[in-house]
């Protein structure tokens, strides 16, 4: 097993520095990003790098240990985005600012990680000013 800031290295570049779920940009967060256990630790999720993501505090936070999520149009339980295992064009698309779910998961993880909150948008817009919006 790789020493952990090793790890902490490849997860980030293999995300290229984004949320691998709301696609926000590190350089201008005023937060460190976290790697984050998609299947949670407390769940028996390890921490080798097919189970884990580059995350914004923001969508860390709002998943916490949860791997799955209402669905707002259906009211079913569905599992959440699972960056390793699902293609994010699959279930997300952009509508200028705001995130859209097209699948079940993709609406049920903009739901359940608060993707479209107000503060988010504005970063969108402020991340376009520098060529990093849409991502």
């Amino acid at each position: 097993m790789a020493p952990w800031r090793e790890t902490v290295r490849l997860v980030e570049r293999r995300a290229n520095g984004r949320c691998e779920y709301c696609r926000m940009h590190q350089s201008l967060q005023g937060a460190t990003f976290h790697v984050e256990h998609i299947i949670p630790s407390s769940m028996g999720g390890d921490s080798e790098e097919a189970n884990l993501a580059w995350c914004c505090p923001s969508c860390n936070l709002h998943k916490s240990s949860n791997m799955e999520a209402i669905d707002p149009i259906s009211g079913n339980l569905v599992t959440l985005y699972n960056p390793r295992r699902d293609k994010w064009e699959e279930h997300f698309e952009w509508a200028k600012y705001q995130l859209g779910g097209r699948t079940p998961t993709g609406r049920a993880t903009v739901n359940a990680l608060h993707l479209n909150h107000p503060r988010r948008v504005l970063i969108r817009q402020a991340e376009e000013l520098f060529d990093l919006f849409p991502p």
